[in-house]
């Protein structure tokens, strides 16, 4: 799920609050829910804006990555089946 804030709105957000700003004007500021603001918190607290972009560069292509495994695997059960019908004899050393 795509988060409505960009990373620099994430990053003065966690910015205010460390600032002195009450939670709950940076949450009706930025249209988030306290629970939403903890969250990013819990995840981003102490990141630069740079950490914070690399960390979602990768988080991108953790998910890519994850994606083209499961549709290999996919292929591979399938293939690996049609083989064992068409020649039940060749997977079988015993």
């Amino acid at each position: 799920k795509k988060s409505k804030l960009s990373d620099s709105q994430i990053f003065a957000m966690l910015n205010e609050a460390e600032a002195g700003v009450l939670v709950n004007d940076i949450c009706r500021k930025y249209g988030v829910a306290n629970s939403t603001y903890y969250k990013l918190k819990s995840k981003y607290a102490g990141m630069s804006l740079s950490d914070l972009k690399r960390l979602k560069e990768l988080e991108k292509e953790n998910y890519r990555l994850k994606k083209m495994y499961a549709e290999l695997s996919l292929d591979h059960t399938i293939l690996k089946e049609v083989i064992e019908k068409k020649f039940p004899d060749i997977l079988d050393e015993d």
